[in-house]
């Protein structure tokens, strides 16, 4: 059993709109898959889905994490349960440097699993994000700046990074995390994530081009159109999309158009 289990997931907008159509997929620890697709084809709603964004709507299926269904739980709880979501444009909280929120999420978790406060002690963090930021190659001055606020879309990415580092998820979901970034920057977080997912950890990187899997190289490829997987293989189909291009599954009038 994978730890992550998605079975004929439906996932509807607010206004009742299908988006995503029955998708299956299993993600297990150790592992790195990759969904690739057009734009359009709802692969940031799978990612916003599985990991409990309120304005979408699982209308059938399940989802789920370590053998427990948690399509009834909120994004806090799927987050304790191990999940972890990278954003494609990460949010700036102004007035809240990157320490005080790396630090209050750590904790948040460790009360979820103790079931009691249970702060990591200062020292401990300390040691922590400063081996983290060495290893992920974030520069220091990062951390006590607020987060995201004024950040290049490198540093940005890097931050996100550099959270999923310490806050150890089972399974990471990068939604477009090549988005915007030059090829130092693409270069510098995908050897954090290879850093990253190991043993412990699986990773799900959804991403339209295939250039991010030059350097974080997937052991399953799952083709992503009009809201289904219509093919998954190896690495060698990444290569493939590279070179033809979605046409192949696009629908016929959208060829055509």
């Amino acid at each position: 059993m994978a730890y992550l289990e998605i079975k004929n997931l439906h996932v509807a907008l607010e206004d009742g709109t299908e988006i995503v159509k029955g998708v299956d997929l299993e993600v297990d620890l150790n592992e790195k898959h990759a969904i690739m697709g057009p734009n359009g084809s709802g692969k940031s709603t799978l990612a916003y889905a599985i990991a409990g964004h309120p304005a979408y709507e699982i209308t059938e299926g399940e989802i789920l994490l370590d053998g427990e269904n948690v399509v009834e739980m909120g994004a806090d709880e799927r987050a304790q349960k191990g999940l972890f979501l990278a954003f494609q444009y990460p949010h700036a909280i102004p007035g809240v440097t990157v320490t005080s929120f790396l630090r209050s999420a750590i904790n948040a978790i460790r009360k979820a699993k103790a079931g009691k406060d249970d702060p990591i002690p200062v020292k401990e963090f300390r040691t922590e994000i400063l081996a983290a930021m060495e290893r992920l190659k974030v520069p220091r001055e990062l951390a006590s700046r607020y987060l995201n606020d004024g950040f290049s879309g490198g540093e940005k990415k890097r931050v996100e990074i550099l959270q999923m580092a310490l806050l150890k998820p089972k399974i990471a979901v990068l939604d477009e995390t090549d988005s915007g970034l030059d090829i130092d920057a693409l270069r510098i977080v995908a050897r954090g994530v290879n850093e990253v997912v190991g043993p412990e950890m699986g990773a799900l990187v959804i991403t339209h081009y295939q250039r991010i899997l030059n350097y974080v190289t997937p052991d399953h490829v799952h083709v992503f159109v009009d809201g289904r997987i219509v093919e998954s293989g190896g690495p060698e189909l990444a290569e493939k999309l590279e070179a033809q291009g979605y046409d192949a599954w696009l629908p016929k009038e959208e060829v055509a158009a």
